[in-house]
C-alpha cells in the first residue's frame, strides 16, 4: 500500500519533515562537502537524521537528494554516479521511517538556467531530472518531491521527467521572495494556475521565506488549485550573528503558523531551511487535532492578465538613432570608450567629444568591471548627458545575477539609455581585488531573452513592468570562435531570442568573417565589423595567444615584426595600415565599422575610420 496516495486522498492534515542540510552542518559536515553523497559515504549520519524526524512526529521523510542531479553532482566529479547516490538515499530514510512514514524523493532545480534564460536546452533538462528519478525508483520511493524552484519551465521538465517515468505521486513546490512572486518574478497566483494546468497531485510552497509571507501566498493558491496544498517555509528569514547565518523563528513560532497555514488550506506542512526535529515537533503538537479549512469552492482562474500579456515592441526606428540607421540599412560608425577610472569623467569626456566632433555615429562603451572603473551605465548616462553623442552600453553577464540584471537594465530605460551590446563576459583577472570570484547567473542568450521580453512589457516572471523599454539589442559574434559550429548555434539562438544587431570581435582576417557570414546568412541581421589597430609585434601576439576570440594570421603578424624593425612609429603605422584594409575589405559585407582604441588611443581609432573614409570615397 502506497501510504502517500491514501495520505493525498484522506482529508487528513499530515506532517513533513524538516531541514536535513541545517542538521548535517551542526553536526560538523563543511558546506565544500557533497552532501547527497552522504547516503554513500555516512548512512548512519543521513539515517539518524531521518530518525530524529519520525520520533519529532513527522509522517514523511524527504530523501538527501536535493542537490543530487548530474549536473551539480559533476562539480564533485560524481555525475556518473547519480542513479547509485539517489537509490543509497532512499535505502538510509526507508531503514529510517520503518514502515511508520512515507517516503519521497526530494529533487531540486539543477543549478543552471534552462532556455530560453541559459544555454541548457529544455530537452536536456528533462533529461538530467530523469536520470535522478530512475536512481529514486530504484532505491524504492512512494513519491516524488520537486521543491524550490523558481523558474515554472524547469519545474515543467522535471515534472515531465517524472512522469515519463512513474505514475507516483507528485509534489510540486515552487519558492516566493517576501512580494510573493518567485525570483524570476512569476506572481502566486500564476505558478498557482500552472499546477493546477499541469494536474500534480500536491501544489506548495517552502524555501526562501518565514511562515508569515508564506501564509499569505498560500491563502492565494486556495483559490485557485482544487489538489493538495502543502507548505514547508524556512525558520524565517536568516540573520547574520558572528559571520554566521542563523534562523531566528522559534519552534513555538513554527507551531503557531502551522495552524494558520492550515486553516488557510494546506494539507501538508513542515519545515524548510534552519527547521530542526524540534520545530517539527511543535508543528505536531500544535496542529493534531486540526483538519483543513472545508469543501473547496472553485473559482475561476485567473486569467492571463495575472501575468500580462506581452504587447508589440516599439518599432526599433523609433527607439534610437542607432534602430533608425539598421532599419534603413545606413552605413554605422562607432569608437570604443573605456569608462574612467575613480569617478572623474573629463578625459572620456574629451574622447567623445573628439568623436562627435569627427561625424562618428555612437561611442561604444565598454563595461571594464573588476578594476576600480566607473560602470558602464554609468558612463553612458554622462556621455549622452553632457556630449549628445549616441552611446552603446556593453552590458556583460559575469558579476551579476539576473535580478541584479533586470533592475539594472530597468534603471537605464528609465534614464533614456537605448541601445545595448549584450555579451556573456570572459572571466575576469579582477586585478586587485584577489578574493573576488565571477558570477555567471545568465548568459548572452539568456539576457537577449530577457530584454527582448522587458520590450515586450514583461519580466521574465510574466509580470507586467508597465511601460515595455526601448533597447536596440546587440550581441557579439565571434567570427574566429575556436568551435565555429558552436558559434554559429549560439548566434542563431541569440537571434531567434531577439537579437537586432551584431557586433563582431575585432577582425584580423577578412576571409573568417566572410565565412561566418555566409555560414549564418539565414539568421542575418545587421552586423558590424570590429577592427582593432595593431600597435606593437608583442600587442599582436598577445591578442593571437591570450585573448578569447581573436586570431591574427600569420602575414599580419610578420608585417607587424617587419615594420617594427624600423622603429615603434613604423609599427604602430603599419597597424593602422591593416586595420584600414580590413574595413575596406569588408565594407560591402557589412552595415558599419566599430574601431577600437588600444590603450586609449582614440586618435588611431579616428584615424582609421577617416581613412576608410577616404579609401571609400
Amino acid at each position: 500500500m502506497n501510504l502517500l496516495r491514501e495520505w493525498i486522498g484522506d482529508e487528513r492534515v499530515h506532517i513533513m519533515d524538516g531541514a536535513m542540510g541545517t542538521l548535517l552542518y551542526e553536526r560538523g559536515v563543511f558546506v565544500n562537502v557533497c552532501y547527497d553523497e552522504l547516503s554513500i559515504s555516512e548512512p548512519d549520519l543521513i539515517r539518524g537524521v531521518h530518525e530524529e524526524y519520525v520520533r519529532a512526529g513527522a509522517e514523511i521523510l524527504e530523501t538527501n537528494t536535493f542537490g543530487a542531479n548530474p549536473v551539480k553532482l559533476s562539480a564533485f566529479g560524481l555525475d556518473t554516479r547519480t542513479e547509485e547516490i539517489n537509490a543509497a538515499a532512499v535505502a538510509c530514510a526507508r531503514e529510517a521511517a520503518r514502515g511508520a512514514a512515507a517516503v519521497i524523493g526530494a529533487i531540486g532545480p539543477l543549478g543552471v538556467r534552462i532556455e530560453p534564460w541559459g544555454p541548457t536546452s529544455y530537452e536536456e533538462a528533462v533529461g538530467y531530472f530523469r536520470r535522478q528519478v530512475v536512481g529514486l525508483l530504484e532505491g524504492g520511493v512512494d513519491g516524488i518531491l520537486f521543491e524550490t524552484f523558481a523558474d515554472l519551465d524547469e519545474l515543467r521538465a522535471a515534472i515531465e521527467a517524472a512522469r515519463a517515468e512513474t505514475d507516483l505521486p507528485v509534489i510540486a513546490q515552487m519558492t516566493v521572495d517576501e512580494d510573493g512572486r518567485t525570483p524570476l518574478g512569476t506572481p502566486t497566483a500564476t505558478l498557482a494556475a500552472a499546477l493546477e494546468d499541469w494536474k500534480v497531485d500536491v501544489a506548495g510552497l517552502n524555501c526562501s521565506v518565514g511562515p508569515a509571507v508564506m501564509l499569505d501566498a498560500i491563502e492565494e493558491m486556495a483559490d485557485i488549485v482544487t489538489m493538495p496544498l502543502s507548505a514547508q517555509p524556512n525558520a524565517g528569514v536568516p540573520r547574520t550573528v558572528r559571520d554566521r547565518k542563523i534562523y531566528m523563528a522559534s519552534p513555538e513560532y513554527m507551531g503557531r503558523y502551522a495552524r494558520r497555514l492550515i486553516e488557510a488550506g494546506a494539507r501538508f506542512v513542515g519545515g524548510c531551511c534552519g527547521t530542526t526535529p524540534e520545530h517539527i515537533r511543535r508543528i505536531r503538537d500544535s496542529v493534531a487535532a486540526m483538519q483543513p479549512r472545508g469543501a473547496h469552492v472553485q473559482v475561476a482562474l485567473p486569467a492571463p492578465s495575472a501575468s500580462a500579456a506581452p504587447v508589440l515592441a516599439t518599432p526599433i526606428e523609433e527607439r534610437s538613432r542607432l534602430g533608425r540607421k539598421l532599419i534603413r540599412r545606413e552605413w554605422i560608425t562607432s569608437v570604443e570608450i573605456v569608462p574612467p577610472k575613480g569617478w572623474d569623467p573629463s578625459a572620456m569626456l574629451e574622447r567623445a567629444r573628439q568623436a562627435y566632433l569627427a561625424g562618428v555615429d555612437a561611442v561604444a562603451v565598454l563595461d571594464a568591471r573588476g578594476h576600480g572603473r566607473m560602470g558602464g551605465i554609468a558612463s553612458a548616462l554622462v556621455l549622452q548627458r553632457e556630449v549628445g553623442i549616441e552611446p552603446i552600453v556593453h552590458y556583460t553577464c559575469r558579476d551579476r545575477n539576473m535580478l541584479g540584471m533586470i533592475s539594472d537594465l530597468l534603471g537605464a530605460a528609465g534614464a533614456g539609455l537605448r541601445n545595448l551590446l549584450v555579451t556573456t563576459g570572459d572571466p575576469s583577472a579582477m586585478g586587485p581585488y584577489a578574493e573576488a570570484s565571477a558570477v555567471f547567473d545568465i548568459d548572452s542568450i539568456g539576457l537577449t531573452n530577457v530584454l527582448s521580453a522587458l520590450n515586450r512589457g514583461v519580466d521574465p516572471g510574466g509580470a507586467s513592468i508597465g511601460e515595455p523599454t526601448r533597447f536596440v539589442i546587440g550581441i557579439v559574434a565571434r567570427p574566429a570562435a575556436i568551435d565555429p559550429e558552436r558559434e554559429v548555434e549560439r548566434f542563431a539562438y541569440k537571434v531567434e531570442a531577439g537579437a537586432e544587431y551584431a557586433l563582431t570581435q575585432a577582425v584580423f582576417d577578412p576571409e573568417r568573417l566572410v565565412s561566418f557570414l555566409d555560414r549564418t546568412a539565414r539568421w542575418r541581421i545587421p552586423t558590424l565589423a570590429a577592427v582593432r589597430p595593431l600597435l606593437s609585434v608583442r600587442d599582436a601576439e598577445f591578442l593571437h595567444n591570450e585573448v578569447p576570440g581573436i586570431v591574427i594570421p600569420d602575414d599580419v603578424i610578420e608585417r607587424m615584426r617587419r615594420a617594427e624593425t624600423q622603429g615603434a612609429s613604423h609599427a604602430i603605422e603599419e597597424g593602422v595600415r591593416i586595420a584600414v584594409e580590413t574595413a575596406v575589405a569588408l565594407h560591402d559585407r557589412v552595415q558599419g565599422l566599430h574601431v577600437s582604441a588600444p590603450s586609449g588611443r582614440h586618435d588611431l581609432a579616428l584615424r582609421v575610420l577617416d581613412e576608410v573614409r577616404v579609401e571609400r570615397g
